[in-house]
C-alpha cells in the first residue's frame, strides 16, 4: 500500500487528501523462487527433523576423532572379512567354521552400530563407544526375543553349545542353615560376593546419583529376597546377613563411595583443552587419561514427591531396577548357570554400561519435556530388554516353581501396594480436588453476581 501524501507517519491522515494506490499482487510461481523443488533439496537440519537431542554434541578438544571415516572403516572391515573368509590356512585354525561365521556377523553388526547409530548423551571416551554399547544391548534383546519362542530344554541345549560345561543341573545353596551370631558364621559369610555387592552398589550410585533412591532400592531388594526365597533358595539368608552384612556394610559402603565420586565429579573443574594445546609429556599423558573421564556431570534430583508425574516416574524406575536385579537370579537358576559364570558377569556388566546413558536420557526426558520430545534410544531399548527378560522367565517358570506364595508375603505386598496408591491419592489427589472446587465455586459466584 502506497500513499501520495507527504504527512508524517505519526500524523492523522485526512480522508479527502489521501489517495491510495494499490499495486497488483504478483502471481505466485510454483516451486521455490521459480525453481522446482526436488525431494533431495529438503533441509534436513530443521529442528523438527532432528530426532536425537544429543546429535550435535561433540568433544571439540579432540576434533580429529570426530571426522567421518565411514568409507575407511568399510574398506578395512571388508578387507578383514575377505582375508579371514578366503584364506584357507586361517579357516583351518578354527575347528567350527559356523562359530567363526557367527562371530564375524556379530562383529560386522557392532561395526555398523559404531558407525551409523545415533549418538547418546555421553561423549567420553567417544560417542562411538556408546554406540557399540547400544549395539550390544540390541543383540542381547534379539537373543532374548529368540529365546522367548523356545522351551526351557531347548534353551539349555543352546547354552551348552556356547559352553560345553553347561547343561548340567546345579545344586541350590541356602545361606540360612546356621544363623547363630558367632564369629565363625560371620567370617564364613564373608566371601567374594561381598565385594561384588559393594561394587554393584557403587555402580548403582553412579547410575542413579541419589542417596535416598539407593537406600530405598537396597531395602526393597532385601524385602524381595524375603518374599521369593521359597522359589530361589539362594535368597534364604540369616537376618544379620540381610540387614547387617548386606545393607549396612556392603550396600552402604558401595553407595557411599559412589555418591562421594558423584559429588567429586559434580564440583570438579573441567578443562576442554585439546591435546595439541597441552604442553609437556606429563600434561599430555594426563589429558589422554582424562579422555576416559566424564566430559561434564549432571546431578540428579528426582523429586519423587514434587508431583504425581515425578512420583510415578520414581516408582516405575524403582520397579524396573528391582526387576533388573532379580532377573539374573532366575535366569541362572533356570539355565543352570553358576553365579560366577562369565555369562552372568557379562550380563551384569552390560546392564550397568547400558544403564548409565539410559537413566541419563530418562532424567532429561522427565525433567526437560520442552527440549526432549521422545524417550532416548538407550532408555527405550534397556526397558524393552528388562521386560523381555521378565517374559522369558515367566514362560520358563511354568511348572518349575509350584510352591505358592506364602500368605504373609501376599498380605505384605498387598499392604505395600495399597500404600503406594494411597500416598499419591492423598498427597496429590486431595489438593487437586480442593483447587478444582475453589475454582468451581469462584466461577459460580461470578455467574450469580
Amino acid at each position: 500500500m502506497l500513499s501520495e501524501t507527504t504527512d508524517s507517519p505519526t500524523s492523522p491522515l485526512q480522508d479527502d487528501d489521501d489517495v491510495v494506490i494499490s499495486r497488483p499482487e504478483a502471481e505466485p510461481q510454483p516451486g521455490l523462487n521459480g525453481n522446482t523443488v526436488r525431494w533431495y533439496d529438503a533441509d534436513r537440519t530443521e529442528p523438527y527433523t532432528r530426532i536425537a537431542p544429543f546429535q550435535e554434541r561433540h568433544d571439540t578438544s579432540v576434533e580429529f576423532f570426530y571426522k567421518p571415516i565411514t568409507l575407511t572403516a568399510l574398506t578395512i572391515g571388508l578387507a578383514a572379512l575377505a582375508y579371514i573368509a578366503m584364506t584357507q590356512d586361517v579357516l583351518e585354525e578354527g575347528r567350527d567354521k559356523r562359530r567363526i561365521g557367527a562371530y564375524a556377523a556379530l562383529v560386522s553388526f557392532l561395526m555398523f552400530s559404531m558407525i551409523q547409530f545415533r549418538d547418546g548423551p555421553f561423549v567420553r571416551p567417544h560417542p562411538a563407544f556408546w554406540r557399540v554399547v547400544l549395539g550390544v544391548n540390541l543383540l542381547y534383546e534379539l537373543a532374548l526375543v529368540f529365546l522367548l519362542f523356545q522351551d526351557l530344554d531347548s534353551a539349555r541345549s543352546m547354552m551348552a553349545l556356547l559352553d560345553p560345561s553347561l547343561g548340567v543341573p546345579l545344586p541350590e545353596r541356602s545361606y540360612a542353615e546356621n544363623c547363630a551370631v558367632t564369629v565363625d558364621n560371620i567370617w564364613n559369610a564373608i566371601d567374594i560376593f561381598c565385594l561384588a555387592h559393594a561394587l554393584g552398589w557403587f555402580g548403582k550410585a553412579m547410575v542413579l546419583r541419589d542417596y535416598w533412591f539407593c537406600w530405598i532400592l537396597s531395602i526393597a531388594f532385601e524385602l524381595a529376597e524375603y518374599s521369593l526365597q521359597h522359589q530361589i533358595p539362594n535368597f534364604a539368608e540369616c537376618w544379620w546377613d540381610h540387614w547387617v552384612l548386606d545393607v549396612l556394610v556392603c550396600n552402604w559402603l558401595g553407595t557411599y563411595l559412589g555418591m562421594k565420586t558423584c559429588q567429586y565429579l559434580e564440583v570438579k573443574p573441567y578443562e576442554w583443552r585439546g591435546l595439541r594445546q597441552t604442553r609437556g609429556l606429563r600434561s599430555k599423558a594426563r589429558r589422554v587419561l582424562s579422555q576416559f573421564s566424564p566430559h561434564d556431570w549432571t546431578a540428579f534430583k528426582w523429586e519423587g514427591t514434587a508431583s504425581f508425574y515425578h512420583y510415578t516416574t520414581v516408582v516405575l524406575l524403582l520397579a524396573v531396577f528391582l526387576a533388573a536385579e532379580l532377573n539374573p537370579f532366575y535366569l541362572k537358576s533356570l539355565l543352570w548357570l553358576e553365579p560366577d559364570h562369565p555369562f552372568v558377569i557379562l550380563r551384569l556388566a552390560g546392564v550397568f554400561l547400558c544403564a548409565l546413558p539410559a537413566v541419563r536420557e530418562l532424567y532429561q526426558y522427565v525433567n526437560d519435556p520442552k527440549k526432549v520430545k521422545r524417550m532416548g534410544q538407550h532408555c527405550w531399548l534397556l526397558l524393552a530388554t528388562i521386560l523381555t527378560e521378565l517374559l522369558v522367565i515367566t514362560k520358563w517358570s511354568r511348572g518349575m516353581f509350584e510352591e505358592p506364595l506364602p500368605r504373609h508375603v501376599r498380605w505384605a505386598w498387598t499392604v505395600g501396594g495399597i500404600l503406594l496408591l494411597l500416598y499419591p491419592a492423598i498427597g496429590f489427589g486431595v489438593p487437586s480436588a480442593r483447587r478444582y472446587l475453589r475454582k468451581y465455586n469462584r466461577k459460580r459466584k461470578a455467574k450469580t453476581a
